[in-house]
């Protein structure tokens, strides 16, 4: 498959592939071909805990929601 426009990701690569995951369009180099999805989500899935919530940042970065103080 070959899609015209520059990979979402460098910019500069020739779109060959779509991210089954997020849908942006990437080139051979940022296709993770085993999971089918772009290498940032298929980064973010193999290390969830290394990717912060951007709509949910609160400047901490420790995995915990909830903290209890007495």
């Amino acid at each position: 498959m070959s899609i015209s426009g520059g990979c979402e990701l460098c910019g500069t690569g020739e779109t060959s592939f779509g991210c089954d995951r997020c849908g942006k369009l990437v080139c051979d180099e940022h296709y993770d071909r085993d999971s089918g999805y772009c290498t940032e989500c298929a980064a973010e899935l193999r290390h969830p805990h290394d990717r912060i919530d951007e709509s949910d940042n609160d400047g901490f970065d420790d995995g915990v929601d909830t903290y209890r103080v007495d």
